[in-house]
Formats: structure tokens, sequence, C-alpha cells
């Protein structure tokens, strides 16, 4: 983890927000895939209760992905909407110590633009994102040049990385939009993490089109998608031996020599030379979806223990939370040693995508279809 990185990194369960996408035939394919292997389905959580050391933090919108702020004392966190752009979503700053959500950035906010206007993302970005974006993966790191940098993913209008700058203010954290990187044609993007050159990593899930196809090939382990790097002077291009079936999470050593990506079908987290490419380790675990770095210097991942059916109940989530079963799992970096931390399903909520060190000894748990996230102690 970069000594001034704030450790976070994000993506979440595709299939769950794609639903209008894809349509039936994926529903019907993967289901025909897996239903011998199907887990216990459980029921749409209504009730915001506590449940005995977890604690529930309610009237949210999907805390899809989350960044620990300088100085640990507030968390961004992307409130998703839609992979599909028909719901918009927003960013909002948790306090840690009052539990207060607020909003910093919705679509069509121009009063939050920067004065230099698109100076930090492409040449072409077209301008700030309107009313319609929905964020997904983020990540904040500390970059030279740039101070202290948000990267998100937006579904809502484009399929583009957006970037903000966070800064300090007497009314507390706020969000300045910087610029985008609008990413290319059929493009359908998951997670996003800074690189100290100025450029960043984001995982391509699969192509737009024809997502009922890609995501029976991913189901059956075909590649399917790959990781973008980006840079100002050169745009998109792919990270060599990125390629992989459904990739979702990631994140990146210290020094950025590996690349750490969750390859969510068939359920691998690889071990990746970012320079050669080549897989050096990798390490079996259901339904990856994001990964950060813990204070100990450990990854935590989100795990989706639920079978399909879960997945598909997931979609249909207006109100409350999913209680699709998951859990937390801790990797050594080094050795892709993994111990699991964490299990959850039903109440007070499931269908996890995010766990955050608070460095406190507490935790938050962030979800794609949800109306709350948890706070819980977690015993390392």
């Amino acid at each position: 983890m970069h000594a001034n990185r704030s450790v976070t990194s994000g993506s979440s369960n595709a299939l769950a927000r794609c639903r209008r996408s894809f349509g039936n035939f994926a529903r019907v394919a993967l289901l025909g895939l897996v239903s011998a292997g199907c887990a216990p389905s459980y029921p749409q959580v209504v009730s915001c209760e506590d449940s005995g050391p977890i604690h529930t933090i309610c009237a949210m919108q999907n805390p899809e992905d989350m960044a620990l702020a300088p100085g640990g004392e507030q968390v961004v966190i992307s409130q998703f909407g839609s992979m599909d752009g028909s719901r918009p979503g927003n960013l909002a700053i948790f306090d840690v110590a009052s539990e207060e959500v607020k909003i910093v950035f919705e679509g069509g906010d121009h009063a939050k633009v920067s004065p230099a206007g698109a100076d930090w993302g492409a040449p072409d970005c077209p301008g700030p994102p309107e009313a319609s974006f929905s964020p997904h993966g983020l990540d904040l790191a500390a970059v030279q040049g740039f101070g202290d940098r948000l990267l998100v993913v937006n579904h809502g209008g484009r399929e583009a990385v957006e970037f903000f700058a966070l800064n300090s203010t007497p009314a507390g954290l706020e969000l300045q939009w910087r610029g985008c990187a609008v990413a290319p044609d059929g493009a359908f993007l998951n997670d996003v993490v800074n690189l100290s050159d100025g450029g960043f990593l984001v995982t391509q899930m699969m192509p737009r089109d024809d997502a009922s196809w890609n995501l029976l090939k991913a189901a059956l382990g075909f590649d399917t998608g790959w990781v973008y790097r980006w840079s100002r002077q050169q745009g998109f291009s792919i990270a060599p031996g990125s390629e992989a079936p459904f990739p979702n999470g990631l994140e990146l050593s210290p020094d950025e020599r590996f690349l750490f990506l969750n390859v969510y079908s068939p359920g691998e987290l690889r071990k990746i030379d970012l320079a050669s490419g080549e897989v050096v380790a990798s390490i079996s675990i259901p339904a990856p979806d994001n990964v950060t770095w813990a204070m100990d210097g450990k990854l935590l991942v989100a795990s989706h223990q639920g079978g399909l059916m879960d997945q598909l109940d997931c979609m249909d989530v207006e109100t409350g939370a999913c209680g699709m079963a998951f859990s937390i799992v801790s990797i050594d970096p080094e050795t892709l040693e993994a111990e699991e931390l964490f299990t959850q399903a039903g109440a007070p909520m499931g269908a996890g995508t995010v766990i955050l060190d608070l460095g406190t000894g507490e935790y938050l748990v962030g979800s794609f279809a949800a109306d709350r996230m948890l706070r819980l102690p977690l015993a390392r």
C-alpha cells in the first residue's frame, strides 16, 4: 500500500445490475448452467436494525465502493445507481464519528466543477457528467501533481472514468470535478485504481454488445474482458496478461509492480506482473468482487457465497437489502494464503461488495443492492 494512498478499490456484481441490459436469455442460460449447485435463496431484508455486534447504518443508496479519506475520520462512498445508466447515483462523505452521510456530488451540479475545467482527464473529455451520473468503482490516492485524486467509474450518460479533486474546506470535505476519460466504444467498466504517473488501470468486464452471450462465455471460463491502462498521452490500451472471464475488482502492490485482479467468473484472484503480464500466482475465491488494502498490509476481498438464485433476487431489490450470502477473506499479498474473517447472509444485510478497514478495529461493509451498510468489529 502506498504510504499516502487511501486503501480502496472497487467493483460490484455486474450480474446484479444489468437485468434490463442482459435480458431473459442470460437469466435462462446461466440458470441452466448452475442450477444444480444453487445455494438456498435468502429473502429480501426490509427492517434496518442492528444484529448483535453488527451495527447497521441506514438511509443510504447502494454503497457499492468506498475509500478512507486522509486522516481516517471520513469515508468517500460511491452510492451506486445502475449498470445501464437508467438510475442515477451520487458520491457521499460518511463521518466515522457522527455517522452522518452527506451527498457531495450529483450529476448536473456544475457548481462542483473546477474553474480549471477538464484539465485532469483526456483532452477530448466532453464536459462534466449530467444528471444521469451513476458511479460504480472508485479509488482515492495522493498522486504527485494532483493532490488527493478520486477516480470514479461512471455508467450514466457515458461509460467513463471521472476525475475529482478531494479538498478540505472549513465546511468539510468537498469534491471538484476535474475531467474524464471516456472509454472505448462498447466498453463495460467496473473498478479503477490510480497510477503514480498520473494514469490509471480500470477493469473492462466484457463488451457491452451481446452481453448475454458474453455472460455465458464467462460462466464457462472463457475470457470476456481485460484491464485497460490509461494515460493522457496514449489513451486506453490493454494491460498485458490481464485477459480474464469477467474481471471485477483490482488493486496494486505498493511498488506498482504487481496487479491483483479479481476474476468473478469462475472465481479467482490473480497476481500479475504488470510489466510482463505473467500471472505469478493465483488463488480460488468464489465470485470475488472488490478488493482493498487493510492496515496490516493484507488484501481484503468481498466474496459472494450465494448461488445464482440469490443473484437474481438481488436484481429485484428496490428497497431494503438483498440477503445474498457473502464472506470477507484476508489474503497475504506475498503468498496468497487466505483466511476467512467473516460470513454473513440475510439480515441485517447480504451481498457485500467491499470492506474498508477504518484502522480502529472496526470495518465498513458496503453493498450494490442495499439501502444501508454495516459497521462491525473483526478480530485480526
